[in-house]
């Protein structure tokens, strides 16, 4: 069954440094039935994100399905310090790109 991308259910979708070593991401959604559809569909999920980011289990240090700011939110561990050579993105502010396009089934 088709579905929509994430980025067109979530209100907000963004990532940002936590610290030197972590990155943390939040997908805030503006409604409960959009947040609880996402919730269930399991599209976003500890594994997705694995498979997504093409990480182990183990980089990611939080996930958390936050229902009072309905939003869901993970923090990985960095590869390598922020700002140290070879960084990529100092901020942790374009590591959420792949975020958008995960398809989430319809109902």
């Amino acid at each position: 069954m088709p579905g929509r991308s994430l980025s067109t259910i979530a209100k907000t979708i963004r990532s940002k440094n936590a610290g030197v070593d972590r990155i943390t991401f939040d997908v805030i959604f503006a409604d409960r039935s959009d947040y609880d559809h996402v919730r269930r569909s399991g599209a976003l999920s500890r594994e997705s994100v694995c498979r997504l980011f093409g990480i182990d289990d183990d980089r990611i240090t939080d996930y958390v399905e936050f229902e009072p700011a309905l939003a869901i939110k993970f923090t990985i561990r960095r590869t390598r310090p922020s700002g140290s050579p070879g960084d990529a993105d100092i901020f942790g502010s374009q590591n959420y790109g792949p975020l958008l396009d995960i398809e989430v089934p319809e109902e």
